[in-house]
């Protein structure tokens, strides 16, 4: 290990933290990746702010540790669950509290994956993981984004969403209320249990672990790939509500009449499912048909180090190398 140093001016902690794991890493002003560190997931509505930083703190102990160095001059963190400006705001206060840089900027995790996936801060990203969510930036500064807390704000989608409305389908389609689907024969197989109502108390009752009900959303796409029309149905819904999110992003920042990406990210979009990207591609293109549709496949990290290159003015030298450390 290298001998511990001061600030280096110039030099970047790049923070992204999403549900389920934390990469940390330092960047130099160079742009050479110094030091790395995972960690858990970041989940400060379940656990409090102070608790969920404690998360990233020993991630980024390691990565310190690594590079050599005691601190840095720039914290760019990219978090789950930073919804809202004003928690941003808070989490901010409380990464600045750990004295790991003189300057900290936080902001939702949706925008690693955008800044990941283009050269500038231009364009728009939407993330499916567990849940859905949207972001769009311009060079200047200004954004687009939304509130992304569930149906309270209007959200639907993500691994969650697919997840609970297959369930929803299958219930009614096994006791007569609903139209018959191959949900309720698919999801009682999948997790060893003969009927939907011995899935229902099992994950009421714990036996099945709730966590577990994700797997629920790749069986989702299998029996639409089937043929079965609900299951089509959902991966309709999905596809809308990433077309909507996108096009509405687009037209905030003036960028529907203008060549500019659509990035896609989080695991339901990153597994490429035929039907939902071919719907995708379809629908884009009548309502922003200069869009030019990605999926990101690079680390996220690597958004939250260029956005903290672009703050600490750092040359584009400095942006390629690490771009080619994570490529």
């Amino acid at each position: 290990m290298s001998t511990t140093r001061g600030v280096e001016d110039g030099s970047v902690l790049a923070i992204d933290a999403g549900n389920s794991k934390t990469d940390v890493a330092v960047i130099g002003a160079d742009g050479r990746v110094l030091g790395t560190g995972r960690g858990g997931g970041f989940q400060p509505p379940l656990v409090g702010v102070q608790v969920a930083v404690d998360v990233l703190a020993g991630a980024v102990a390691t990565a310190m540790s690594a590079a050599g160095v005691a601190g840095v001059e720039h914290v760019s963190a990219c978090l789950a669950n930073a919804d809202l400006p004003v928690e941003e705001r808070e989490l901010a206060a409380a990464v600045q509290a750990r004295g790991w840089g003189r300057t900290t900027e936080v902001r939702n995790d949706t925008f690693a994956i955008l800044r990941a996936g283009v050269d500038e801060p231009r364009g728009v990203a939407v993330v499916c993981g567990a849940g859905i969510n949207c972001v769009g930036m311009l060079p200047d500064g200004r954004t687009a984004r939304f509130p992304a807390i569930g149906k309270i704000s209007g959200d639907w989608g993500g691994g969650g969403g697919l997840a609970d409305e297959a369930m929803w389908f299958g219930s009614r389609a096994e006791d007569g209320r609903g139209a018959p689907t191959a949900l309720a024969r698919i999801l009682p197989a999948h997790y060893g249990v003969e009927s939907m109502y011995a899935l229902v108390e099992a994950l009421h009752l714990g036996r099945i672990p709730a966590v577990r009900l994700h797997e629920a959303a790749p069986l989702v796409f299998s029996a639409s790939a089937g043929g079965d029309a609900i299951a089509r149905s959902l991966v309709h819904r999905l596809a809308d509500e990433v077309v909507a999110l996108s096009s509405v992003a687009l037209g905030r920042l003036g960028l529907l009449e203008e060549e500019a990406p659509v990035l896609l990210g989080g695991s339901v979009l990153a597994a490429r499912h035929p039907e939902l990207d071919e719907r995708i591609g379809s629908l884009l293109a009548e309502r922003a048909p200069k869009a030019v549709v990605r999926v990101v496949e690079v680390a996220p990290v690597l958004g939250a180090a260029l956005m903290g290159l672009d703050r600490v003015g750092a040359p584009v030298d400095a942006h390629r190398v690490v771009r080619g450390h994570y490529a």
